[in-house]
């Protein structure tokens, strides 16, 4: 019994390390996103506040505005270990994260930007069926998370800018999963989590135009401590273990990585230019879970469980070529390392290494009015892992399309 509350407090605190490991939504920006979501070393428009806050202050207009979305179609398939033949799909669904960002310039000079972003850096739904293989460990969680970032950004001199944003987090969530317990009629029991949650960080970067056609970025967004207090767990079990089961409250704090990144720009003639980002994650802070149920019994204790996760990289590049005045077009690419190491591996966290594909494309509806799209492919490794803490394991394939679209109004 104390297994089956050890593998659903893990999946608890497990629900920031899957949206950010397997399932990030690095989706913060159409035109970036288009390109590989490159955008620290090369100035495009107003999501620059998220990219990198020290270019923001070089932005040509004097004031804009830019809201867009995606639309996340996610697959993972699950195959059990051989000799077995038994598979598993998630349940089709569509995620829809958001960017709104805003910029003006302050007093007369051009020097003094200031700025306001609203994203979802992490965010996700998940479902199995209810009755499936791993019911145990999960079957379903919808998550989402809104992150608000007033920015300011200073051009020092003609070629160097310097910004800094403040970030406050917070989000919500719910999820269910089996317990294997049967009543008279031969159901599983069930759990269910919901809780509030919130955090803050900061954005800071810098931007140097090195030459005409040359820049370099630097971008650093901090670790953000996420606090959940009086988040409310309620199970349905047989009235024989309902005594060890009883509607509680818990509490939990994760470290969410912190990121730096290194991004170079390159403006190859009038109609084409370049990017190339590399982002390193930090990863390793996410070492342990640590869960406190207001409400203790001798099935239900609270929970140190070690996670192990480890620092990563992703590689990034992308390009956009001028077709006429109208009409604009990106391509790009990037390698996503996972933070997940072996033995770490569940359903909870099917996180692989990951290859993405992006494309996209801007047009001038009028002389104010911009429209950006994008379409990504992810495409995860096959992955064979057991848990070590479960037990449970299996072989994983992942991939999503996403195709997206924002609006941009400059005054």
């Amino acid at each position: 019994m104390k297994k089956i509350i050890l593998s659903f407090a893990v999946y608890l605190l497990s629900l920031p390390a899957l949206i950010a490991g397997g399932f990030q939504v690095n989706l913060q920006g159409q035109k970036q996103a288009g390109m590989g979501h490159t955008g620290t070393g090369l100035l495009s428009d107003n999501s620059t506040i998220l990219f990198n806050p020290g270019a923001m202050s070089f932005l040509d207009s004097l004031r804009g505005v830019s809201l867009g979305t995606s639309l996340i179609f996610p697959r993972t398939i699950y195959l059990e270990p051989y000799p077995g033949t038994y598979t598993a799909t998630i349940e089709h669904h569509v995620s829809t994260p958001i960017t709104l960002y805003a910029s003006f310039k302050v007093g007369k000079s051009d020097k003094l930007t200031a700025g306001l972003g609203v994203y979802n850096p992490f965010g996700s739904r998940l479902q199995w069926a209810d009755d499936w293989k791993g019911q145990f460990l999960i079957r379903e969680i919808d998550l989402k998370t809104f992150f608000i970032q007033p920015t300011l950004s200073y051009k020092i001199n003609e070629k160097l800018g310097i910004g800094i944003g403040f970030v406050y987090g917070t989000g919500d969530f719910s999820l269910r999963k089996g317990i294997p317990v049967q009543d008279s009629l031969g159901n599983y029991g069930e759990g269910k989590l919901i809780g509030k949650a919130k955090g803050y960080g900061f954005n800071v970067g810098i931007y140097f135009k090195a030459t005409e056609k040359f820049s370099i970025g630097i971008d650093y967004r901090s670790q953000v401590n996420v606090k959940v207090d009086e988040g409310s767990a309620e199970f349905t079990v047989p009235s024989a273990l309902a005594e060890y089961f009883p509607s509680t409250t818990f509490s939990t704090q994760l470290r969410l990585p912190q990121m730096a990144t290194l991004g170079f720009g390159y403006v190859v003639n009038d109609k084409m230019k370049m990017a190339v980002d590399i982002n390193y994650v930090g990863w390793q802070s996410y070492d342990s879970l640590i869960i406190d149920f207001e409400q203790n019994t001798d099935k239900l204790a609270d929970i140190h469980s070690a996670r192990m996760y480890k620092n990563v990289f992703i590689f990034r590049i992308g390009g956009q070529y001028k077709l006429n005045d109208k009409w604009t077009v990106r391509l790009g690419s990037y390698y996503d390392m996972t933070p997940v190491q072996s033995g770490y591996f569940t359903p909870e966290t099917p996180d692989v290494n990951k290859i993405g594909i992006t494309s996209g494309a801007s047009t001038k509806i009028t002389k104010k009015i911009n429209l950006d799209l994008s379409l990504l492919f992810i495409e995860g490794m096959k992955r064979t892992n057991t848990s070590i803490e479960t037990g449970f394991g299996g072989t994983y394939k992942s991939r999503a399309i996403i195709p997206g679209f924002s609006l941009e109004y400059r005054f």
